[in-house]
């Protein structure tokens, strides 16, 4: 439209000299030349206010200008201002001793162009420029694949490097490391084992908006790092997710909602899980039913915690002594001596060596209920047996006898039957 306004004024400039007699141009008024012809100043004020411009007899209508040209803009080209580029610069020989040793460490079978960018890493500075732009450097020089991507995020986390995070997410974000959901999934792990909860959700957001959907594997993550953080209602709301996928849940789904109940103090709700997977012939793993049956047995829940060591049975996991020193306490607390006895009883049956924890256990039971004469006889069929009395039993049983004050009997007692079994071992 200018150019063509331009033209047009040319021809009317030319074919009007003699009404205007100026020797300028119109080129000269749009290089902000000063022009002195009023005549001429009033026809571009006219023009530019949409007044007819008469000439002779006529008078013109102009449109007015769309556009203002400036000059100065129209000679100068922009001049783009380029980011500075991090100077990929050979590692030399001073480094210092932590950095040599870590470079030593390197695996033997990693690439070239793996320990190149490695040995940029364990030596980076900020000062240097950012760790983006370190590896934009390598992805630009050395043009990696998704094998060296893998490499060297395995021997940052060998290393437990600082950097490895960083560099996890970085690498997510090239196109050279080809990345998948379960990319994600190892990260929002990572980040699940380190408690940083705020991290992992904002890779899990990153995740969608890269348009992977989240799977079952995904969200059982999720619903474990809220397990750990106390988020019940999360944990619930990623469970139900998973249920709506349409894919039968496993053991590692149900052990995570369960092991969120566990850590909410709801148990009784953990275990109506525990039987929903036994009726699909899904079986915990035994961290799950240990988990259980010590948060039964801390509150004192005898028959939830005999409910749960059944279970264990069920489940073809032989018990352990933790695990039966867990039944044996929850008798204990639940002040029923002789179920704590019986259940100590059927674990010297099944072979298992009662440890001294164990034993605590037991006379700390008797010591709920005041029966001194079974605790005693306890004590005696357990020496005959050849099992001495540990630590922590004794000093349980010290305590007992110092409160009811019959310390120096029980030491009386104790030694007419030493005198007694040396006397039975000399007739033999």
């Amino acid at each position: 439209m200018v150019c063509y306004l331009i033209s047009f004024m040319d021809t009317c400039y030319s074919s009007s000299s003699s009404m205007f007699s100026c020797s300028y141009t119109i080129y000269q008024v749009f290089d902000g030349m000063t022009v002195t012809k009023p005549s001429f100043c009033q026809f571009w004020r006219n023009l530019l206010y949409q007044k007819p411009v008469k000439w002779g007899y006529r008078s013109f209508h102009f449109t007015p200008v769309l556009a203002t040209i400036n000059a100065e803009q129209m000679r100068t080209p922009k001049v783009r201002e380029e980011k500075p580029r991090f100077k990929w610069i050979e590692i030399g020989p001073n480094i210092t001793e932590k950095q040599n040793l870590a470079m030593v460490q390197l695996l033997p079978k990693m690439t070239k162009r793996c320990k190149a960018v490695m040995k940029q890493i364990i030596c980076f500075s900020s000062q240097k420029g950012s760790l983006s732009e370190l590896l934009a450097a390598w992805v630009r020089i050395m043009n990696p694949k998704r094998a060296d991507w893998l490499a060297v995020l395995k021997q940052l986390k060998i290393m437990e490097h600082p950097l490895y995070f960083e560099v996890a997410e970085l690498a997510l974000q090239e196109e050279s490391f080809e990345a998948n959901i379960r990319d994600y999934t190892k990260l929002i792990h990572g980040y699940g084992k380190q408690n940083q909860l705020q991290n992992a959700e904002n890779t899990l957001l990153a995740m969608k908006r890269r348009g992977f959907i989240c799977d079952q594997v995904t969200l059982t993550t999720m619903v474990h790092l809220y397990s750990k953080a106390g988020n019940l209602k999360q944990a619930e709301e990623n469970f139900e997710e998973i249920k709506l996928l349409g894919e039968p849940l496993d053991k590692r789904s149900y052990g995570s909602m369960i092991m969120a109940y566990i850590r909410a103090g709801m148990p009784d709700r953990g275990e109506a899980l525990l039987g929903e997977m036994d009726a699909q012939e899904i079986y915990a793993g035994s961290e799950v039913y240990k988990a259980l049956l010590r948060a039964y047995s801390m509150i004192g829940d005898s028959e939830g915690a005999q409910r749960v060591f059944d279970a264990i049975q069920f489940a073809a996991i032989t018990p352990d002594a933790r695990m039966c020193a867990l039944l044996i306490n929850a008798y204990q607390m639940a002040g029923q001596s002789q179920k704590a006895y019986i259940a100590f009883e059927n674990m010297r049956k099944a072979g298992l060596e009662p440890s001294d924890k164990c034993v605590a256990l037991v006379l700390s039971a008797y010591e709920k209920e005041n029966r001194l004469n079974q605790a005693l006889e306890f004590l005696i069929d357990l020496e005959r047996d050849g099992f001495m009395v540990g630590k922590e039993a004794s000093a349980t049983l010290a305590a007992w006898f110092r409160r009811v004050g019959v310390v120096e009997e029980v030491e009386r007692v104790l030694r007419e039957y030493a005198v007694r079994e040396a006397n039975c071992k000399v007739s033999n």
